[in-house]
Parts: structure tokens; C-alpha cells; sequence
């Protein structure tokens, strides 16, 4: 019994305090849980191998998500296809294609689901409040496929997708990808800041992030295998921001600089992104925040989220 207890995570015993678990939780109590988990992804990560509950769990945490309202869910599939199915369905039959485990796990029917269903939420919600509002984008598709595959429901998978967008990143799937077109800029920005030298070869070639980071800034990173990898770099940025993957892209340009310096068509390495490996890309990243200066990091931060007057 006591080496059985010896052997329980880290991560299990901050979920499984009755003040964390509990749902007569208090906000002070789930901040503190917040903070500890935070420290022990960064360190540690999620021991997902070990105990195929943690993610989904720690996710939902992170989210703050405590209502799964399964009447609400239920209420937006029954309404059927949204007004922007066709546009939805012309992506969803591609989404991580290359990947068996995600193919094997979540159908293109839970994809196109959950999608509408957060159409008809947000269509909803513009009816009844004053918010920002939503439909469906390109990238969004990507965006949900990490949801449904670590999420153990579609309800679940869906409470967390429209959070994850609503509150985190909601100016990347507003139709003009205000955010996305800003976080590149914010990319050029601090490339010229860790790294001139790199950064003024690229302008060389006249190669700006518009050009070849799109869709790592578009999907989070999620457009480059392998998925495994995808998840451990979200589990750092739900943690500690969408910002901050935009110091994940720089990160991955630095660990293939000496290629890219070397090559007189670098576009070419750039096209395809090497396969993801998160931990180096996370320790890089955490390090680039101290070299870029206060107002720019702070622009950083916000930009996800924050509309420009």
C-alpha cells in the first residue's frame, strides 16, 4: 500500500485534493491548483503515458471549465447543419490526414459536429450579448482536432473548444485572422530582437513570417506532426498563453538556423516545418521572454485577444 502511495503523481494529488475535485470548490482554491500545475508542467510535463486521465482533466482545469451542460450541446446537433456546413465540410475531411492515431480516433462526422454546434452557439450568443462574434474560419478546424482527440466526449471536447476560443484566442477566428496577421508581425518583431542576424537573412530573401509561418501562428503548431508532440506544446501554451507561440515558432527557427543560414532558397526548408519536438521548443521559448523588451512582450500577450482602436 505505501509504495502504491509512493508512486502517485504529482499531477493526481493536485487534482484529487478534495478542494481542487470538489465541486463546491472556491476561485481561490482553483487559482492555487492553477499555479501548482503550471509549475509542474513546465518542469515535469503531463505524464499523459502514465495515466490517460491527466490531460483531459488538467485541460479542463486550465480552462476553467466546471459546466458540461450536456441539454446545450444536445440543443445545437439537433438544429443540424449550420449555415457555413459546406464551408466547414471543405475542410474537415483533411484535418491531420496524415496522422492514423487521430484518424483512428475521431471521425470526420465529430469533427463536423462539434464545429456547427459552436456556430450555433456563437449565433446564439450574438442575439443575446454584447460580444465578440464568431463563425466558422479557416484554422479552426485544426484548432478542434486537439480537443476532440484528448478530450474522453464529444460534450466535453466541446465546452473546452468554445472556451478555448471565446476567452484565449478569439481575434485568430474572426474572419479577417485579425489576430493571426498580427501575431506574425509580432513575430518578424521579435526575431529581429533574439536574433538580427537570422532575421535580416530572411528579409534577404524577402521572407517575412507572413510568407512562411503561417500556419504554424494560424494553427498553434497543431499543423505539424507528430501529434503527440502538439499536445505537449499545449499543455504549455493553455498553461501560460496562446502568446507564447509565437516564441514557439521563433524557438523551431532557431533549432533549424544553421540550415536556414546556409541555404540560398531558405523558403524551401521553410515550407514544411521539421517534426515537433516540444520540450527544446518550450525551453527556447521561456528563455526568449527575457530578451524581448516589457511594452513589446505585453503587446505579445495581448494580441490573441485584445482589439486594437
Amino acid at each position: 500500500m505505501a509504495a502504491d502511495a509512493a508512486r502517485v503523481h504529482p499531477f493526481s494529488k493536485i487534482l484529487n485534493q478534495p478542494r481542487i475535485s470538489s465541486k463546491f470548490r472556491t476561485q481561490l482554491d482553483v487559482d492555487e491548483g492553477v499555479k501548482k500545475l503550471r509549475r509542474l508542467i513546465l518542469v515535469e510535463g503531463i505524464p499523459s503515458e502514465d495515466d490517460s486521465t491527466l490531460r483531459p482533466r488538467i485541460w479542463k482545469l486550465l480552462l476553467r471549465v466546471n459546466d458540461l451542460n450536456a441539454d446545450v450541446f444536445l440543443r445545437y446537433v439537433a438544429r443540424g447543419p449550420c449555415p457555413v456546413r459546406d464551408k466547414i465540410r471543405n475542410d474537415t475531411f483533411r484535418t491531420l490526414a496524415t496522422d492514423r492515431g487521430f484518424k483512428e480516433r475521431v471521425r470526420e462526422d465529430m469533427l463536423v459536429r462539434l464545429l456547427d454546434a459552436f456556430v450555433w452557439r456563437s449565433q446564439d450568443r450574438q442575439e443575446t450579448q454584447q460580444c465578440l462574434g464568431f463563425t466558422y474560419v479557416q484554422g479552426m478546424n485544426v484548432l478542434a482536432a486537439p480537443f476532440l482527440y484528448t478530450l474522453p466526449s464529444e460534450l466535453e471536447a466541446f465546452h473546452c473548444f468554445s472556451t478555448f476560443i471565446e476567452i484565449c484566442c478569439p481575434l485568430y477566428v474572426q474572419p479577417t485572422l485579425e489576430g493571426v496577421h498580427r501575431g506574425l508581425k509580432l513575430l518578424d518583431r521579435c526575431l529581429k530582437i533574439v536574433d538580427p542576424e537570422l532575421f535580416n537573412y530572411l528579409r534577404s530573401k524577402n521572407l517575412s513570417a507572413e510568407l512562411y509561418a503561417f500556419p504554424s501562428v494560424l494553427t498553434l503548431c497543431a499543423c505539424t506532426p507528430p501529434l503527440d508532440q502538439v499536445l505537449k506544446l499545449w499543455d504549455f501554451l493553455l498553461a501560460f498563453g496562446v502568446h507564447l507561440n509565437v516564441l514557439c515558432v521563433i524557438a523551431q527557427l532557431l533549432l533549424m538556423r544553421e540550415d536556414v543560414m546556409g541555404s540560398p532558397s531558405p523558403m524551401r526548408l521553410l515550407r514544411t516545418f521539421p517534426p515537433l519536438d516540444a520540450l527544446p521548443i518550450i525551453g527556447i521559448a521561456v528563455t526568449l521572454v527575457r530578451d524581448l523588451p516589457e511594452d513589446l512582450y505585453e503587446e505579445l500577450v495581448r494580441h490573441p485577444y485584445e482589439i486594437q482602436e
